[in-house]
């Protein structure tokens, strides 16, 4: 059973999610918050598999509360999906740099709610639906290399080549095809990039990618 935590100011965007979530027998919302300090208490309370978690919210927001919630130990396995518009695209970098595991809109389709919801709760994060293919190059444009990112001169070529291709927004499934690998082989391959690199999940090796000149904008997507 995938538990799952709704943080959003909105009653009405809760009841939303709530509705979709509870329909589906694999998975269940275990408390709602309505501000960002109750989304840090209750993420931690519950330690749930997915927080979705708003942006803007009163008091502490949605960055802010994705930051004290990756940040606390016992909670290693939870992963934050922030919930976003277009509007709020901005944040989306700084969401990932602070920690969250991906990023949805809130018009999403409800198939693609809860598809993201098995994704994140999987630890693949940076779900791959056209809109987040959208999203993923505006992250790119705004992202700029930085100079060097620890562990990037540790990856072999074929590590290296699969880092390109998890910054371009692929599956496992999808970069197998391309670099004509085993999925399993794959999952291996992002793995070691992961802990070469120090990244909690994909949505950091995207950033780190950018960072790191690994990958520039315009060559993804």
């Amino acid at each position: 059973m995938i538990d799952v935590v709704l943080a959003d100011d909105q009653a009405l965007v809760r009841g939303g999610f709530r509705a979709l979530i509870d329909s589906e027998d694999d998975m269940r919302v275990v408390a709602e918050a309505a501000t960002g300090d109750d989304a840090v208490r209750l993420a931690l309370e519950h330690l749930p598999d997915v927080v979705l978690m708003d942006i803007r919210m009163p008091g502490l927001d949605g960055l802010e509360a994705t930051r004290r919630i990756v940040a606390d130990r016992a909670a290693s396995h939870v992963h934050v999906v922030v919930v976003t518009t277009f509007e709020l695209d901005e944040y989306v970098t700084d969401a990932i740099r602070g920690g969250a595991s991906g990023f949805l809109v809130k018009d999403t389709e409800p198939v693609d709610l809860v598809r993201a919801v098995r994704v994140a709760a999987r630890g693949d994060a940076l779900l791959s639906p056209p809109v987040t293919r959208r999203l993923l190059s505006r992250v790119a444009d705004a992202t700029r290399a930085v100079g060097p990112v620890r562990g990037v001169e540790e990856l072999t070529p074929r590590e290296h080549e699969v880092l390109v291709e998890v910054a371009g927004g692929l599956s496992n499934e999808e970069i197998a095809g391309s670099l004509f690998l085993s999925e399993s082989t794959v999952k291996t391959h992002v793995s070691r990039v992961m802990a070469k690199l120090g990244a909690r999940d994909r949505a950091q090796l995207v950033v780190a990618a950018y960072e790191s000149g690994v990958v520039r904008p315009g060559w993804a997507g």
